[in-house]
């Protein structure tokens, strides 16, 4: 007992050392940019209830009815989004809905707070709440449709606010624009009044609520011209207002086609649907994530303003995927965050990521949220990668080059002024070694996630050995060879050990001879 009560002493100051974050020094103070942002997705209803006064006609037991998660919630879990490293929110939309509109996509009142979601005194103070703690805040916007039952299809004075109703067949402009999206009324944006009306709209919000952008829904089916103006009149009303659009579409031609219009970024569908199949199981190649950055380098403007995101309220639940692949979801999710958080696009994560939640078809991939749930593991790499995000400028301002990539291993690397950071995913189903070359000579590759060090083999060279669906980021750093403070400090915990075990057996056999004596 005395041996292991000793060892365990000898221990606790190994585990002391261990436990002290590394902090890197000299960080250069972050531009604020939405290029550095990392965005937390919200869908109001499903995220936490807050205010038990406004649960009427919830049933948690319906997926399509409400489930009580409202604004004051997001209010109270400010402090855990932020813990977990986000920057901003994007919430679903908190406009009036008709009945039944838990997602808040079905608008009533488009300058009303819907009662299931509180006040617009909430609205206010949440944005109020997150600039305190540094954090924007995305109010999802939409203009295109309004509920089914909207009064103003009833008003003959508004007959010619609304396209006249045919189903979404086709994918030709007319189509797109004007045709009824889901049977939902499709609000005629070329008529004055309409467009009007929505300008007004958006400035209420702005003015109001003092909201840092919008997420501007099904942008594909509004025509190019009202966005054209729309970005103008916000603009004038805050220069810095951030415009998101969601353009659902699996080219990236057709998607940069927007960037016309002055909207600010587009979530990028084509990469979503390259991870999805890349990440969901070993062993798949990672070529398809890497050629779509090839091809959005090519075909926008400004590729790194895009918006990732690895599923989201319209997808099936990444962790769905994983389990079909008879996949462990948090490994899938270690790797596919990493990639994400390290390649150049601002990063969306859909609440319940890091539980993981699971969900099929909309409504299962919409399911409550429980911040108690979160798994430690995922947790804390969400926690690495947000923090490297805000500690070095290259993952979010850096240029990208491949180094490698072959049979479900890659390679790239970040870089902006004198800062490199190389990040090697493998996503095969056995250790893999890659050699890294035309990198700088003298120097070490020190991991960031799991406190590996590769030196150079020889000049400009490095070999990194990867556990099977293991990722790592390497910061490169000048070679500091061994580290003899920290080889010095478990010398002498192992010298103390040795001479305790030594004393405390040379004290045993004294007294056992005493004993015969």
């Amino acid at each position: 007992m005395r041996i292991k009560a000793l060892l365990t002493l000898c221990i606790i100051p190994f585990l002391l050392f261990y436990s002290f974050p590394m902090v890197a020094l000299g960080a250069e103070e972050k531009e604020d940019e939405w290029q550095e942002e990392m965005i937390y997705f919200i869908m109001v209803d499903r995220f936490f209830n807050g205010d038990f006064d406004n649960d009427y006609e919830v049933d948690t037991g319906d997926p399509k009815a409400y489930h009580g998660g409202d604004i004051e919630g997001i209010i109270q879990q400010l402090d855990y989004i932020q813990s977990l490293g986000y920057t901003a929110i994007w919430i679903t939309p908190i406009m009036k809905n008709e009945p039944k509109g838990y997602h808040g996509y079905w608008i009533e009142d488009f300058m009303e707070v819907e009662e299931h979601f509180g006040t617009m005194e909430d609205a206010k103070r949440l944005v109020e709440e997150a600039h305190k703690r540094d954090m924007k805040v995305l109010f999802d916007f939409v203009v295109n449709h309004t509920g089914y039952q909207h009064p103003w299809l009833e008003d003959p004075e508004k007959e010619e606010w609304f396209h006249e109703e045919q189903r979404m067949i086709g994918e030709s402009p007319s189509v797109l624009e004007n045709a009824w999206l889901a049977g939902l009324p499709d609000l005629n944006t070329e008529n004055p009044e309409v467009k009007q009306y929505l300008f007004d709209a958006a400035e209420f919000w702005i003015e109001e609520t003092g909201v840092d952008g919008f997420r501007l829904d099904t942008v594909k089916h509004v025509p190019k011209d009202f966005w054209k103006e729309f970005n103008d009149h916000v603009k004038s009303i805050d220069p810095d207002f951030f415009l998101l659009g969601e353009v659902w579409h699996d080219n990236p031609r057709e998607i940069a086609a927007y960037e016309e219009t002055g909207i600010d970024s587009f979530v990028d569908f084509p990469l979503y649907n390259a991870m999805d199949q890349s990440f969901q199981a070993a062993g798949n190649s990672l070529t398809g994530p890497l050629s779509i950055w090839k091809t959005n380098e090519e075909r926008y403007q400004s590729p790194e303003m895009l918006s990732s995101f690895i599923d989201s309220h319209d997808t099936v639940r990444f962790t769905r995927r994983a389990v079909e692949n008879n996949q462990n979801p948090v490994t899938r999710w270690k790797l596919a965050l990493t990639y994400q958080f390290t390649m150049p696009e601002i990063p969306i994560t859909y609440y319940g990521t890091e539980i993981p939640l699971d969900g099929g078809e909309d409504p299962d991939n919409r399911k409550m949220m429980n911040v108690k749930a979160a798994d430690e593991e995922l947790k804390q790499r969400i926690e690495q990668l947000t923090s490297m995000r805000q500690e070095f400028p290259a993952l979010t301002k850096g240029d990208y080059k491949e180094l490698y990539n072959e049979d479900g291993m890659a390679a790239y690397q970040r870089s902006y002024k004198d800062e490199t950071l190389i990040t090697v995913i493998n996503n095969d189903t056995g250790t893999r070694t890659v050699e890294l070359s035309d990198l700088p000579s003298g120097k070490q590759l020190r991991g960031m996630l799991t406190d590996d060090i590769v030196r150079e083999v020889e000049a400009g060279t490095y070999h990194v050995a990867m556990e099977r669906e293991q990722a790592e980021v390497y910061l490169v750093e000048e070679d500091t060879g061994l580290n003899w403070g920290f080889l010095l400090f478990i010398g002498g915990i192992f010298g103390i050990f040795v001479v305790a075990v030594i004393f405390l057996s040379r004290k045993s056999k004294t007294a056992e001879t005493d004993g015969i004596m």
